[in-house]
């Protein structure tokens, strides 16, 4: 019978797959963006998110040409409920073969939010406190149109994920900043 796993079962989950520190860091910080989104949006719902973004990436380090597909393989063999995986590996569509398209808010949100935390961290390292505590919007747009600044977070899914929400980029930027404020 498959289960929606608890916080800690994701984590161990997502180690289970993923042996590098920066990849169980993404998904912690993914983790903790969306539980912070979802206080604001579905506080009932809090944990949901969190198991979500913490599974999202699941299957990318061991299988990162089939990002978002072998994850469902993953996952279903792991027991967990199907709406998590859909949720999950919703946040490739349109760059991987994923199924899933992002079609409610919170799949919007990790959407929206997956490159943008990584756009983000990259530019609070670029500081002298390393730290999001004193990042400003304006700095990460300033790095946002700098190509080759983080070149692997792409700027067109985060443009698409802010429009998917109905929010303009800023607004997105700010909202992600204070929620990695939050837990950092």
């Amino acid at each position: 019978m498959p289960t929606i796993p608890t916080i800690k079962q994701a984590e161990n989950l997502l180690a289970k797959y993923n042996k590098e520190p920066f990849h169980i860091q993404h998904g912690k910080v993914v983790s903790g963006v969306l539980g912070c989104f979802a206080k604001k949006y579905d506080p009932c719902n809090e944990e949901y998110w969190r198991v979500v973004g913490m599974l999202h990436d699941i299957d990318f380090e061991l299988h990162p040409n089939e990002h978002c597909v072998k994850g469902i393989e993953i996952l279903r063999n792991e027991g967990v409920d199907e709406n998590i995986i859909k949720s999950a590996l919703s946040h490739g569509f349109g760059l991987t073969e994923t199924p899933y398209a992002p079609e409610v808010f919170m799949e919007k949100v990790l959407f929206a939010i997956d490159e943008l935390t990584g756009l983000i961290g990259a530019t609070a390292l670029m500081r002298p406190s390393k730290s999001v505590f004193d990042l400003e919007c304006s700095s990460v747009m300033k790095k946002f149109k700098d190509k080759r600044f983080a070149a692997g977070c792409s700027r067109d899914v985060i443009k698409d994920g802010a429009d998917k929400l109905g929010m303009a980029l800023e607004e997105l930027i700010a909202e992600t900043i204070l929620a990695m404020r939050e837990i950092e």
